[in-house]
């Protein structure tokens, strides 16, 4: 974890939420030497899982997280970072040839949810807990009182990481750590954006809630597999859950397979399926914060979606100066996520993010999930150490106290989401000054007349064959006017460049919508374009000469 993914998890996520009910479940036993999971056998499958998480959905929420001994609960974030695991106590380092492991995090800081944590033998479905013990963790410098841990195996662990061959060890490329957030990375071992398990009135009159992952099932892999699966439950004030991954570690990227079970303790606002959380700073269409030595700073550049009738939408993000909330419509998506499509360095020129590196992050529903919406909130942000846009599917239907709720789809994480259009798509958006023409600059041969320019940069598709029968540019905004709109052939990206200036019609700064696509007769050329551009008061509607010009 870098410094800035840490902060990012450890701070943001530092009010945790309730762990109940598991004791019925699971009993102990004393300690074990050749395995670290100690706990007394029990059978243990799914079907276990979310009855248990419908059985604790009918009992009052447990509460915030015990206090955790002041050695822990004082700890600095350097001081957490000098923790950590004993290798030699990793989960499955006992097997010979194995291609994949699993460690623990210590609780501590923020992280004060005490996760269970247990071992499944798939071969007779037996699970046994693993207990905290500091013998399992290496505390550095540190400076962890250890004396105050002695005995204390109900501190659990504050989350997991998941390693691969031949990184065992070394570099984590999955890792569940705060409320029910997660992360993976693709052939880069990057992080960068997060998922969840469920978001719960991020934007609503009620308060954001955050459940948390209070237990975690992992089964044991065979010697060689790169797939493993773990079992999580769901605990928190407005519902539980049983989820099950099944997490494939492929060569170039990481794909989770994912059934979640939910069961609501109370009527639910906002219910957020596959929610994913991520930063956008600034870009080509977005520079006002971008006042640093890099040109771009983002973990992702656009929310992609593949409807249910079949059209693909790009929307690139923004960082806007006040918050904003979008909400599209589809039914049976057959997909959307958050993509980071530039991985050229040299417009980043970061390395400490490494932002060229970033994964994308795309959902594939698997099944009808019916009529709803992929919900999207863009917070404003004047640096790059906190998520600032969030997305998530929300079902149309009414979540009630007492009802049940269950979606399956897959997560991949990779440079590139699996599926693309045939479409033309676009390559960049970029925004600036308008109302002159393109290669001349507002002045004495023009009015003055404030415009915003927009340049829509469209790739591959049947552009080029196209073209001789001439490409007409369709835009549609929801107020002012569009003009000036230009058809550019550019070179060096082999594309073509829409060119267009909107003009006020009014003072409002309310939001506009606009939308942009292409075609040739009636025949689509390329993905839809949407886009949302809050215009400036009207005071701040003018081109200001700062030239100083002497005889």
């Amino acid at each position: 974890m870098n410094r800035r993914m840490f902060m990012k998890a450890s701070m943001a996520f530092a009010t945790l939420s309730g762990m109940s009910g598991l004791s019925t479940l699971f009993a102990r036993s004393a300690w074990a030497d050749a395995d670290i999971a100690d706990g007394t056998a029990k059978q243990f499958d799914f079907d276990v899982l979310k009855k248990h998480a419908a059985s604790l959905a009918k009992k009052p929420y447990g509460g915030a997280p015990a206090p955790l001994p002041a050695t822990l609960a004082n700890l600095t974030p350097q001081a957490y970072n000098e923790i950590a695991y004993d290798p030699g106590h990793s989960l499955w380092h006992n097997i010979d040839g194995r291609k994949m492991d699993v460690q623990f995090f210590h609780v501590g800081m923020g992280f004060k949810r005490r996760i269970r944590m247990f071992s499944v033998d798939p071969a007779n479905r037996e699970a046994r807990e693993i207990h905290f013990r500091p013998e399992l963790f290496n505390y550095n410098d540190a400076h962890v009182d250890a004396k105050q841990l002695e005995g204390k195996t109900d501190l659990g662990f504050a989350g997991f990481r998941a390693f691969k061959a031949p990184e065992l060890g070394s570099r984590d490329i999955v890792s569940f750590l705060g409320a029910s957030y997660f992360r993976a990375v693709d052939n880069t071992y990057q992080y960068g954006l997060s998922a969840r398990g469920v978001a719960i009135n991020t934007f609503s009159n009620g308060q954001e809630e955050f459940p948390d992952f209070t237990a975690f099932w992992f089964e044991t892999p065979k010697a060689g597999d790169t797939t493993f699966t773990v079992y999580a439950l769901l605990d928190g004030p407005s519902c539980t859950g049983a989820f099950r991954f099944i997490i494939h570690c492929e060569e170039k990227q990481v794909v989770m397979e994912i059934e979640n079970n939910l069961y609501a303790r109370k009527d639910i606002k906002q219910l957020g399926i596959a929610p994913m959380t991520t930063m956008f700073s600034c870009g080509t269409n977005d520079r006002r914060v971008c006042d640093t030595i890099h040109p771009q700073i983002h973990d992702s550049d656009r929310l992609e979606m593949w409807t249910g009738k079949g059209e693909w939408i790009c929307r690139p993000l923004n960082n806007p100066q006040r918050l904003t909330y979008n909400s599209f419509e589809d039914e049976n998506p057959k997909g959307f996520g958050m993509l980071q499509t530039d991985h050229n360095f040299d417009d980043y020129q970061d390395v400490i993010g490494w932002y060229n590196k970033r994964p994308s992050l795309w959902v594939e529903p698997i099944g009808k999930w019916g009529k709803g919406a992929i919900d999207m909130m863009e917070i404003p942000t004047t640096g790059e150490t906190l998520d600032n846009i969030v997305c998530f599917w929300q079902p149309a239907e009414a979540i009630a106290a007492g009802s049940e709720h269950s979606f399956s789809y897959k997560l991949y994480w990779s440079s590139l989401p699996p599926v693309q259009s045939n479409l033309a798509r676009v390559y960049a958006t970029r925004t600036g000054m308008g109302g002159f023409p393109e290669g001349w600059a507002p002045g004495e041969h023009y009015p003055e007349v404030w415009a915003r320019r927009f340049a829509v940069d469209f790739v591959g598709g049947d552009l080029k064959d196209a073209a001789p029968k001439g490409i007409t540019p369709v835009i549609d905004v929801s107020s002012g006017t569009i003009k000036q709109v230009e058809i550019l052939y550019v070179e060096p990206f082999n594309g073509y460049r829409i060119l267009f200036d909107w003009y006020p019609n009014s003072p409002s700064t309310e939001a506009v919508n606009m939308r942009l696509y292409l075609r040739t007769g009636s025949q689509t050329l390329s993905e839809t374009w949407l886009y949302q551009y809050i215009p400036p008061p009207p005071d701040q509607r003018k081109y200001i000469d700062d030239r100083q010009m002497h005889a």
